[in-house]
């Protein structure tokens, strides 16, 4: 199953989230609360609204609605998210996890550019979210300042995704290093080394092996500086035969990594592979369709190839 997933960094959830309308409290005296189970839960707060701090709205939720049903979470802003980290509010989830039993799918740090630059967000070991919730299927964070993901097992998670104009290693070879035998859909924002991504195609060894990913079908190795030596692993990696979908978009993947895709292992067998965001030469953006007959191939968004320099999508 491929899931459709295609967010920016400028989605904040406030209409959909996990396939539920999202609910934003507090509602009007006259507006009819919604069924908990039915809608997507979203929190947040910041100076001038109704919540100014997150514990306000936590403590709204948890008095007024009936948690037991709730599927679903937006976190959004808190205040100062720029100082204050995510632990805070990662410890409430974990602490009231008797009282969200039917919770299935959270992300955290939904907010825009216009409400915190992505580098901005500060967050923290986010996989005490996992240890609480043992059925979490599907979980999703934006942010890499301060973000820690230690190896993990989780038997019910198939979604995960990690939104950052800088990405960790050591989150990288925390999640390669994971046991996530129902992960069907990983997908990872590099970003560059300015703003804490000091990942490299080394740190992926452990998620191109495939060795603790059996369901994977979804990869998105995604936002790279270094997309060609990342498709040039790619083109050997194990994982790949099992996959549906890749994903090496957003980044600075050009002709030298489009040919290692096409020199590699076959990929004939992808429902898609998406390269938006791109420098290729207009030969290899025929060539890469012509290839893969039967394949969905995304190559817009292409970008000048004049200019030594290459940047990817999502940075600061």
């Amino acid at each position: 199953m491929i899931f459709d997933i295609q967010p920016t960094n400028s989605e904040d959830y406030s209409e959909t989230y996990a396939g539920l309308p999202v609910a934003a409290p507090p509602f009007d005296e006259e507006e009819p609360q919604p069924d908990p189970g039915a809608v997507a839960w979203r929190l947040s707060a910041c100076e001038g609204d109704e919540f100014e701090e997150i514990s306000e709205s936590f403590d709204w939720f948890f008095d007024n609605v009936d948690t037991e049903k709730v599927k679903a979470l937006v976190i959004g802003e808190w205040e100062d998210c720029y100082d204050t980290d995510s632990a805070a509010i990662i410890a409430r989830l974990a602490g009231n996890a008797d009282r969200l039993p039917e919770l299935r799918s959270v992300f955290l740090g939904a907010m825009t550019w216009e409400q915190s630059e992505i580098s901005w967000i500060q967050q923290s070991d986010v996989t005490a979210l996992l240890e609480a919730y043992p059925r979490l299927e599907r979980l999703e964070v934006r942010g890499g300042s301060g973000l820690a993901f230690p190896p993990v097992r989780h038997e019910s998670l198939r979604v995960l995704r990690v939104e950052t104009g800088g990405l960790p290693a050591e989150v990288v070879r925390g999640i390669g290093g994971s046991d996530l035998p129902a992960l069907e859909h990983l997908e990872l924002w590099f970003g560059v080394e300015d703003y804490g991504g000091d990942s490299t195609v080394n740190d992926c060894e452990g998620i191109l092996s495939g060795q603790r990913l059996p369901s994977l079908r979804y990869l998105g190795l995604q936002n790279s500086p270094f997309a060609d030596e990342l498709a040039a692993a790619v083109a050997a990696a194990p994982v790949v035969a099992r996959l549906e979908a890749l994903s090496l978009s957003m980044g600075s993947i050009g002709n030298d990594g489009a040919e290692a895709l096409l020199s590699g292992q076959p990929l004939t067998h992808l429902r898609r592979l998406d390269l938006h965001h791109n420098y290729l030469s207009d030969a290899m953006a025929e060539r890469l369709p012509a290839a893969l007959p039967g394949v969905e191939v995304r190559l817009d968004d292409r970008r000048s190839r004049e200019d030594d320099w290459r940047y990817v999508a999502v940075s600061e």
